[in-house]
């Protein structure tokens, strides 16, 4: 790094700027107990001053001279624009302020937490992630087919090897110092990933600022605005770490990998060696999911404020004729007295429009409806009326206990699991209030791309509807 651009970074990024301040001690604990150790995304103004008006509480106990504003003048001033270390905002359906920590302020944040010595480092699970991930590049980018069936080949003799070792009864397992190992790899990752997770809704908020900034002092037309806007989203989904992002939430919304990974993780956590103090990490799929869902969720209010901005364009247009009519009205108005002699205006393309007379068409009278009064006589039931009475009701309470009755042992599920464990006894009905359930639930996720196969029975034939993956989480308390 350049001397120029550590100036810049001292003077100006939010990160520096917090290691520098004189509260620096108390910005970084109270952040850190309650958004990276409880990894809490939003939090509310009254629950945020609640949570460090305890932490003053603490400190005056010692010293009462320190710290003497207010819990809530120090959000306001963490909050701030030259400080950058809170993003201050209101949810649609709430006018109360709400919170969410800064991508700088969780990177020194993150900065603070690695100068504590640890007890242990290891070291030889990151050396054999290195090697996997050298593979996998060498793998990848292999065009000639010999040399891959090759790698293959010897990597099937390798697992054969292993095979029949076992078959012998001669069983490698890992000690407690690699299991060790390979955890706090494991746990430091999973924080990793939920800082970029953070990282990247940031990017796509400020896209979404910078558009709102765009369409207040535009003053050419739609289309030209249009295009530097998509051309900007375009220019994030397609780096590399939009493009990573979104194979990652593929990968992610997989109802198969999510079962994998919680049976996964429960066998872990059920080690002896494996410290399970941290419980957060019981969570971390969830919490995964509600990031991610966040940063959907930030993209889609994107698309929602450009069609706001063409719906807003037309109105304006429309209100712009109104007002040149308006002008030629009050400009008519003045000249009626003293109206200007010769020519004054000249309009191109003036000529009338000829008509002949006989070219229109004869007036084709209609023919009036008579309507005969008769006497209507009981007729001969000869079709079954029973499809007249038959009138049902979808109980939608049954269908949230069975959803509830999915999540009691485990953290999320589909929708399609819960139908294959309860079925679709009133068909189409039935799963329409699924979706309505779901959507309803501020713990479900609607997947954008994936889509889920349900089936049922009805009248002996089976039927079968396409429907997007809809995951129902359980949450935990927060």
């Amino acid at each position: 790094m350049r001397y120029e651009e550590i100036e810049a970074l001292r003077r100006h990024h939010p990160a520096w700027h917090l290691l520098r301040a004189d509260s620096a001690a108390l910005v970084a604990s109270a952040l850190h107990r309650v958004f990276v150790a409880e990894n809490t995304r939003t939090i509310s103004q009254h629950a945020l001053i609640e949570a460090l008006d305890d932490d003053l509480y603490r400190l005056r106990q010692s010293d009462p001279d320190a710290f003497p504003r207010t819990a809530k003048d120090y959000l306001t001033d963490w909050s701030a624009a030259e400080r950058g270390w809170l993003r201050k905002f209101y949810p649609p359906d709430s006018d109360e302020p709400h919170y969410d920590l800064s991508p700088s302020a969780e990177k020194a944040l993150t900065w603070l937490e690695s100068l504590n010595q640890r007890s242990f480092v290891g070291t030889e699970s990151r050396l054999l992630t290195m090697f996997e991930l050298l593979r996998q590049m060498v793998e990848g980018t292999q065009t000639d087919p010999q040399e891959r069936i090759r790698t293959l080949e010897q990597r099937r003799a390798d697992i054969d090897a292993e095979i029949e070792q076992i078959r012998r009864g001669e069983i490698s397992l890992l000690d407690d110092t690699s299991l060790r190992d390979r955890y706090q790899q494991f746990t430091a990752t999973a924080r990793d990933l939920l800082s970029d997770f953070r990282e990247v809704e940031d990017n796509f908020r400020r896209l979404d600022r910078g558009v709102r900034e765009q369409i207040a002092t535009w003053q050419g037309s739609r289309g030209s605005l249009l295009d530097d806007v998509f051309g900007e989203r375009d220019a994030i989904s397609n780096s590399d770490q939009g493009v990573s992002f979104a194979a990652f939430w593929d990968f992610l919304m997989s109802s198969a990998r999510q079962d994998e990974f919680d049976q996964l993780l429960e066998q872990v956590m059920a080690l002896p060696a494996i410290d399970t103090s941290e419980e957060q990490v019981r969570y971390v799929l969830h919490d995964w999911l509600k990031a991610g869902d966040a940063v959907q969720r930030t993209v889609a209010h994107l698309s929602q404020q450009l069609r706001r901005f063409l719906d807003d364009q037309t109105f304006a247009q429309n209100r712009r004729i109104a007002q040149l009519v308006r002008g030629i009205e009050a400009s008519a108005l003045q000249v009626r007295d003293e109206q200007p002699s010769g020519a004054f205006i000249s309009l191109p393309g003036v000529r009338a429009d000829i008509a002949m007379p006989m070219s229109r068409p004869l007036h084709d009278p209609s023919n009036p409806v008579t309507l005969e009064d008769v006497s209507i006589g009981a007729g001969e039931e000869d079709f079954a009326v029973d499809s007249l009475y038959s009138y049902f009701t979808v109980d939608r309470q049954r269908l949230r206990a069975a959803v509830d009755e999915a999540l009691e042992d485990r953290d999320q599920v589909s929708l399609g699991a819960v139908i294959g464990s309860h079925g679709l006894h009133q068909g189409l009905a039935e799963l329409v209030t699924y979706l309505a359930i779901a959507d309803a639930d501020p713990n479900s996720v609607f997947a954008e791309d994936g889509t889920e196969l349900v089936q049922w029975e009805h009248e002996e034939a089976t039927i079968s509807a396409q429907i997007p993956t809809v995951i129902f989480t359980g949450g935990k308390d927060e």
